[in-house]
């Protein structure tokens, strides 16, 4: 287990979401009611920074981003910093204002964004000086959503391929993040990064559409075996340690230098039980890096990974339904898995 002397840099999105729950996703030109409304942290810097820092308090966080000069920026530094997080290297923009997203969350879980960029359209590597980054660990997200970093890059690829290369060659490991979109090019623009990435942590949908597979049949039966070889093509583009897969139903990790291929189902878990979704795939992130931190086994990390993933869906935001690491380890040694 570690003695806590390594440090994990979070970087990339920084959102406000204000989640609100309504009875049903109405029809263009229709209404359907609020029942209930919050405002939250969102993005990849403040879910996976913050669940991880409610995981386990003493792993020393660092988050680095990019916030407007108002009241939502002031907001997610708060919440930062509530938890111990150091926030030095997240910047304040006079021009532009904390991106936010309008989450739609019905009951069971589904959910719908409503996304305003904000400052993280203006955030580039300009903001990281890799020279004083001191860290162990740098985490970046969301790739297609980070609009200076996936800039083409005439000699990289793109601009965040040359900042991972640069992160690397100061000796820091490197983690990725993907966003789910319909339109991007994902070979374009995420090929590139593995390269120079030790670690990627995406979800199925993801990791298939780098390489045009189908994630799912027609009948929407989860295809393994494009996932596995998604995987494997993954490590072949670059990805230097370990490629970890998350979706609904279960979860894969690929130990590039074993070549060995690990799956743990997702808990079952009551559907009285689920508020919401958002941010699940964030706190499914910050459980693997928990146990690459940690160095646990791929088996352990898979677990730890996916109860920690299943406390998200306790709240209807992106951080509240989180656990200590000790109940997470009970969850995910004791509560029932998915056939």
């Amino acid at each position: 287990m570690s003695n806590y002397n390594k440090k994990i840099v979070i970087a990339g999105n920084i959102l406000v979401d204000i989640v609100k729950n309504i009875d049903s996703y109405p029809k263009i030109g229709m209404l359907s009611h609020i029942t209930d409304m919050s405002m939250a942290v969102g993005g990849c810097v403040p879910n996976t920074a913050i669940n991880l820092a409610k995981i386990d308090k003493n792993i020393p966080i660092c988050a680095s981003g990019l916030v407007g000069d108002d009241a939502n920026g002031k907001f997610v530094i708060g919440e930062l910093e509530k938890v111990g997080i150091d926030t030095s290297l997240i910047a304040y923009s006079n021009t532009n204002t904390t991106g936010f997203s309008d989450v739609m969350s019905i009951e069971g879980g589904e959910r719908t964004f409503f996304f305003k960029k904000g400052t993280n359209e203006d955030f580039s590597p300009e903001y990281i000086d890799v020279d004083k980054l001191d860290c162990d660990l740098f985490h970046i997200g969301y790739i297609l959503l980070l609009d200076k970093f996936d800039a083409e890059d005439s000699e990289y690829g793109t601009v965040m391929a040359r900042l991972l290369k640069s992160v690397q060659d100061k000796g820091i490991k490197t983690s990725i993040d993907v966003v789910s979109s319909n339109t991007a090019d994902y070979g374009k623009m995420i090929l590139p990064a593995l390269k120079y990435s030790n670690y990627a942590i995406i979800n199925e949908i993801e990791c298939c559409k780098i390489f045009n597979l189908d994630s799912y049949d027609e009948n929407g039966k989860l295809l393994k075996n494009n996932v596995e070889l998604a995987m494997r093509k993954m490590a072949e583009a670059g990805v230097k340690d370990k490629i970890i897969i998350h979706c609904k139903e279960t979860a894969f990790a690929y130990d590039v230098k074993t070549d060995v291929f690990t799956e743990v189902p997702s808990l079952k878990i009551p559907s009285e039980m689920i508020k919401g979704s958002v941010g699940a795939g964030d706190t499914f992130c910050a459980g693997s890096l928990y146990g690459i931190y940690h160095g646990l086994s791929d088996e352990q990390t898979l677990k730890f990974a996916s109860a920690a993933a299943a406390c998200n869906l306790f709240a209807a935001n992106s951080v509240d339904g989180i656990k200590s690491k000790e109940e997470i380890l009970d969850m995910a040694e004791n509560w029932e898995r998915l056939k």
